[in-house]
This record gives C-alpha cells, structure tokens and sequence, in this order.
C-alpha cells in the first residue's frame, strides 16, 4: 500500500522535472528574442524541404564563410577539433547587413562597442587551420521552417531578390532566427513562446 503511494509520489515529481526543464529551455530562447541584439544578415538558400518536417529553408549567410585571415588567434599548425568554438565580431554594413570585422577561438579578448555584436558559433572537427584559406561554423540558426508548401516558392524567390535573416543575439553570443526578411517586408516572424 505505501509502495503505490511512493510511486505516485515519484512520477509526479518526475513529471514536475520534465516540466521544469522544457519551460527553462522555452524561457531561455523567449529571452533571447526578446532581449537580444538584433541583427539582419543576408541570406543564401540551400535546400527547401525535410520530409518528415515540412518545408524548410537550410540557410548560408556570408559569416557562414569565415576568411582564416579575419582569426586574430591562430595557433600554427592547428586542427580544429569538435568543440571548437569561435566568436566572429559583426558590424553593421552601410546596406544595412551585418558583416564579420574579426573573430577568435575561445573568447574575445574585448567586449563588442556598442555598434558592434558578437555571434558564437562552432566549427566541425577536423580543419587544418594551417592550410584552410576559410572555415564554416555553425551558428544554430541554419534552418527556418515554413508553412506548408512555402519553400520552394520562397527559395525560388531567394534566387532572383535579396533575402534576410532578422538575428536576436544574446550577450553570451547565442542567437535566434528572429524573421525572415523579403527586403524591407517582413515575411515571417518568430513567436516568444
């Protein structure tokens, strides 16, 4: 009798847990979009759909390519490995894109000015960075998913007019895909929750 007791006891604190941690994750990114740095970069398609998610558009943006030159601390005959992280300092452009002025591996050894943002991204195992002319992090914000059977046709779009990413980026360097951007127009926006 007291065993059933106990186990009940147990799955709702055990529930409770699980609520605890999915609203913590929600909250976190909430804050983000809220509070964070905005930012618009200009944007490339990549692939449109994902069969067992719907429409989606992969996302490459010019601080997807960072020049090995613009890395103010590279190590001679470095390899990245997996839990290589890099903090690329953006400027707002005079086209109104933020574009990467510099970066490091690790930490920046300053704050950003005021005009300036700092995003962190990660970079995949195994560049010689010796040798690389470029590297490709990631940021976490490569995807942006659609409403059904609005991929290809924005993709398409994408091709022929400028496209932009409205990024919310945190202090810490996390960033939110915040909108996507058709010009000035708003196509679609992020809800907080």
């Amino acid at each position: 009798m007291m065993t059933g007791k106990r186990l009940i006891v147990s799955a709702v604190v055990l529930a409770l847990v699980q609520i605890g941690f999915l609203s913590w994750i929600i909250a976190g990114r909430a804050a983000i979009l809220r509070d964070g740095r905005q930012v618009l970069l200009r944007v490339e398609p990549v692939d449109p759909r994902d069969l067992l998610r719907g429409d989606f558009i992969r996302l490459g943006y010019e601080i997807s390519q960072i020049p090995v030159k613009l890395i103010a601390n590279v190590p001679a005959g470095k390899l990245s490995s997996d839990d290589t992280s890099i903090v690329v300092r953006l400027k707002q452009g005079a086209d109104g894109y933020w574009e990467a002025t510099t970066a490091w591996f690790g930490k920046a050894p300053a704050p950003a000015a005021s005009d300036e943002v700092d995003i962190v991204g990660q970079v995949a195992e195994g560049w010689d960075l010796s040798a690389a002319t470029s590297i490709t992090p990631e940021y976490g914000i490569e995807r942006f998913y659609l409403p059904e059977g609005e991929g290809i046709a924005i993709q398409n779009d994408m091709r022929v007019r400028p496209f932009g990413i409205r990024v919310a980026i945190a202090k810490d360097g996390t960033a939110q895909i915040k909108a996507l951007m058709d010009g000035d127009k708003t196509l679609f926006e992020e809800p907080l929750y």
